[in-house]
């Protein structure tokens, strides 16, 4: 049995994409959403196996179950990337901060930070940028979760 599904993955190996998703629809009976072929050729196997030898016990199946009822999932969709950092001012805004006797001016753009003419990606990069070593930009700049400097 096991030298029949290696000879169809080793077919497999020679079939294009388009091939794979055809060859896929056929045992699994949808479409796939991956265009991937070591995924398409991977599943296809496992679908292949299982049908010859089996699929999971019933026990196993509801082993797995409580593993994912159990598992830590998160509740809440993450923010959408545009999304600003509460603490941040406006666009165009400054933040300033005195740092050695000099004062720090960060000129807050739509896209980053602009300090002394340079745009940095983070306040995280800025705040290297003028100590030479890793700061949380935020709390080297004095900001807090509230909003705002403190």
């Amino acid at each position: 049995m096991a030298s029949s599904i290696e000879r169809a993955v080793a077919a497999m190996e020679r079939l294009t994409v388009g091939e794979l998703r055809t060859k896929y629809a056929e045992v699994f009976g949808e479409q796939p959403r991956s265009r991937h072929r070591t995924h398409l050729i991977n599943r296809i196997a496992w679908r292949m196996q299982a049908n010859a030898e089996g699929d999971l016990s019933e026990r196993a199946r509801e082993r797995a179950f409580e593993l994912a009822n159990d598992a830590d999932i998160r509740l809440t969709a993450p923010r959408p990337a545009s999304s600003r950092d509460d603490r941040l001012q406006m666009a165009e805004s400054e933040i300033t901060r005195e740092y050695k006797g000099r004062k720090i001016v960060v000129k807050v753009l739509e896209t980053g930070f602009e300090y002394e003419g340079e745009v940095y990606a983070s306040l995280t990069a800025v705040a290297k940028a003028v100590t030479g070593s890793h700061w949380s930009g935020n709390r080297f700049f004095g900001l807090h979760p509230t909003g705002g400097a403190q």
